[in-house]
C-alpha cells in the first residue's frame, strides 16, 4: 500500500514527530510511505524508513499562525506558497498513493487551506484520512467548526483521533455533531515503544523541539542552585548563565532514553511529551504553553495532574522556589496506575488497510 502523509509544523515539532511515528508504523507493516514536511527542517528526528520530502519550509511568526514566514524569516509571498502547493500535489502524481493523510487539517492550519484543498482535489478517488491529536485548539467561531465539518464530510473517509475517548474525548476541545461523529475513528494514543533507560539521577528539563521555553529554562537554571542532582536542559532557547550542576544541550535523538532514567522532569505539555511521561512514569512538573491564548496544553496538563505524580505550574507564576517545591511534590506523589492504549499508530494502519480493502 502506498501512503502519503502531509504535515506542516509551524512552531514546535510535535506534529512532525507524531506524523513520523505514524509513518514508521505503516513502514513496519510493509507499506511504502512518503511524508511531505512543510515546516522547518529538523535534523535529529528518526525517519525510520519513511521517505521525507521537504517542501519549501514555513514557520509561524511566534504564536501568530496566520502570519507565515519562509526559511529566511520573510513573510511568504504567493509565489512561495504556490511552489509548496505544486510540490505537494506533484507527490500525488509521482507517488500515486492509495491513502492520503492530512495531519491536523481541516481542524487547524487554516492559513494553509489553499494548498490542502488542492491536495484533496488531487487525491480524489483515494482513501483520505485526517489525523488529529487528543486536544485541539477550540474554534473561536461557530462558522469555523461548521466549515471543518463540511470539509470532513465532503472529502474524508475518516478522521483518526489519536486518543482514548474514555480518557480525552474530542468533545473536550471541539464541538462534535452526530454527522462528524460518524467519521471519527479513535485509535488510542500514538507513541513509540516504551523507552528504556538506566537510572541517571538527573532532572531533565525540556521544551519540545521548537523555539519556545526560555522562561522555563531560565527558571530551571536558577532552581538547580544548591541541588545535589544534575539538571540537564535540552532545548533551543537556553539561558546564558550556567552553573556547575547544570548541563545545557540542544534537543537529542536519545531524549526518551534520558527521560526514562531521570528522577524527575520539568517540561511543557505537548502531546508527545505527555505520552513519554505516561509511558516512563517519571514524576513531572508541567508548565503548559499558553502564549497567544493557547489552551491545548493547559487542558492536557489538568487531565494529567489528576493521575498523581504530576504538578502543573502556570508560566506567569514561575519562580525557582515554586519549581523546586512542585518537583519535590511530584517526586513524592504516587502515580495512579493507568491502562492507556499507546498502540494508536498500529491501529491507524489497520483502519487504513480496512478502508482500502473496502474500496
Amino acid at each position: 500500500m502506498r501512503v502519503l502523509i502531509a504535515v506542516t509544523h509551524l512552531l514546535g515539532t510535535g506534529h512532525l514527530v507524531r506524523a513520523l511515528t505514524l509513518g514508521r508504523a505503516f513502514v513496519a507493516a510493509g507499506h511504502r510511505v512518503v511524508l511531505a514536511s512543510g515546516g522547518m527542517p529538523v535534523a535529529h528526528l528518526d525517519a525510520g524508513g519513511v521517505e521525507v520530502v521537504q517542501l519549501p519550509p514555513l514557520r509561524s511568526d511566534g504564536t501568530d499562525f496566520a502570519r507565515l514566514l519562509d526559511g529566511d524569516g520573510v513573510v511568504a509571498d504567493t509565489g512561495y506558497l504556490a511552489r509548496r502547493q505544486e510540490g505537494l500535489c506533484g507527490l500525488v502524481r509521482a507517488h500515486d498513493p492509495q491513502v492520503v493523510i492530512t495531519e491536523l487539517f481541516p481542524f487547524g492550519r487554516r492559513a494553509l487551506s489553499e494548498e490542502f484543498l488542492a491536495l484533496l482535489e488531487a487525491a480524489r478517488g483515494r482513501v483520505v484520512l485526517g489525523s488529529v491529536r487528543d486536544i485541539l485548539a477550540p474554534p473561536k467561531k461557530a462558522s469555523r467548526a461548521e466549515r471543518t465539518e463540511a470539509l470532513v464530510l465532503a472529502h474524508y473517509d475518516a478522521v483518526l483521533v489519536h486518543s482514548d475517548p474514555g480518557v480525552v474525548p474530542l468533545e473536550l476541545s471541539w464541538p462534535v455533531t452526530e454527522a462528524l461523529r460518524g467519521r471519527l475513528r479513535y485509535t488510542g494514543f500514538v507513541a513509540p515503544a516504551v523507552p528504556q533507560g538506566a537510572p541517571n539521577g538527573e532532572v531533565l528539563v525540556s521544551a519540545g523541539g521548537g523555539p519556545v521555553g526560555r522562561r522555563v529554562f531560565d527558571c530551571a537554571a536558577k532552581a538547580a542552585v544548591g541541588d545535589r542532582r544534575r539538571w540537564r536542559l535540552l532545548g533551543r532557547d537556553l539561558p546564558d548563565a550556567i552553573l556547575g550542576n547544570v548541563t545545557v544541550e540542544p534537543p537529542r535523538p536519545d531524549f526518551r532514553t534520558l527521560l526514562a532514567g531521570a528522577v524527575g522532569s520539568v517540561s511543557l505539555c505537548g502531546y508527545n511529551t505527555a505520552m513519554d511521561l505516561l509511558q516512563t512514569g517519571v514524576p513531572a512538573v508541567l508548565v503548559p504553553f499558553d502564549e497567544g491564548g493557547e489552551v491545548e496544553q493547559g487542558l492536557r496538563a489538568e487531565a494529567l495532574e489528576k493521575l498523581g505524580g504530576f504538578r502543573v505550574l502556570r508560566a506567569d507564576a514561575l519562580t525557582p522556589a515554586v519549581m523546586r517545591e512542585a518537583l519535590a511534590a511530584a517526586i513524592g506523589d504516587a502515580r495512579r496506575p493507568v491502562t492507556f492504549d499507546f498502540d494508536g499508530a498500529r491501529r491507524s494502519v489497520a483502519i487504513a488497510e480496512e478502508l482500502v480493502a473496502g474500496r
